[in-house]
């Protein structure tokens, strides 16, 4: 009786813990969801929102040519629209996450689709904390590749 108890406490907790997860999960895709669109509207008070600099905040960029930008977080929240994207579109699949309390970081893959219907492709590794009960990206590092 005692291990069967047990062992339904733990499975309740599991549940519990998972749905808590859950909710956060997509709490989070909300927020990287309208980040991308933010910035392809040209909305920099929408980007702005999904954004908090922290000391050790950092956007790393690879491109496709082999070069690497070290952009600096403050572009995230002083934003001008026409330093931002150029309408189109995106498309983020396959997130993986891993949200430790008030941490998370995520993976996703990208397929940004210009105005003009030019595709770009990345895989991208974003990290967020959990501020004021908001979840805000604090860094970022994205990949841009071609496909095979």
């Amino acid at each position: 009786m005692k291990f069967k108890l047990t062992f339904c406490l733990i499975l309740l907790i599991n549940m519990i813990s998972y749905s808590q997860n859950s909710d956060e999960s997509k709490n989070i895709i909300k927020v990287l969801e309208k980040e991308s669109a933010t910035w392809r509207a040209k909305d920099s008070k929408g980007h702005t929102e999904c954004w908090y600099v922290k000391p050790y905040s950092r956007i790393l960029i690879s491109t496709t040519e082999g070069k690497s930008f070290d952009v600096p977080p403050t572009a995230m929240i002083d934003t001008k629209p026409e330093n931002m994207g150029n309408g189109g579109f995106s498309v983020n699949t396959n997130y993986k996450m891993s949200i430790n309390g008030n941490s998370a970081w995520v993976s996703h893959d990208e397929e940004s689709t210009s105005k003009e219907g030019k595709k770009t492709l990345s895989y991208e590794i974003r990290m967020l904390e959990k501020i004021e009960g908001q979840w805000k990206l604090v860094g970022q590092s994205i990949h841009i590749y071609k496909q095979e």
